[in-house]
């Protein structure tokens, strides 16, 4: 068995110089380069990320609506940002989530104006 190497470089002729000036060398297939090959797997993992984080602040809102307002308030705020900044695909969810942990903020700032502590007073 024999292997043969070709230098394009020094090989020359009309047919030869034609098809390089054209691109069209069919024998040297193009290479990838890493960086692009790799390249959506990591936006689709960003991704799914921001997209939990924006879910996460909505249901953290939420709850922090009912109890936990000091905690779950300031913490959905951040997640939503945190989303918004990492380009979710459910903005909507984000900036609910955003807006239920302000209103935690604003419930906290009521309960404490009102009954002069962070607790529900809901009775006699």
């Amino acid at each position: 068995m024999t292997l043969t190497l070709i230098d394009r470089t020094r090989r020359t002729g009309p047919d030869i110089d034609h098809a390089t000036e054209q691109g069209a060398d069919r024998d040297v297939a193009p290479e990838t380069p890493p960086a692009q090959a790799s390249g959506p797997a990591p936006r689709r993992a960003a991704g799914r990320e921001a997209d939990g984080l924006a879910v996460a602040s909505f249901v953290l809102g939420l709850i922090g609506l009912l109890a936990f307002n000091v905690l779950l308030g300031p913490t959905a705020i951040v997640m939503a940002l945190l989303s918004l900044a990492r380009r979710t695909r459910r903005p909507g969810r984000a900036y609910l989530g955003l807006a239920l942990g302000v209103a935690d903020l604003v419930v906290l700032a009521v309960l404490v104006t009102v009954n002069g502590t962070v607790a529900w007073n809901l009775g006699a």
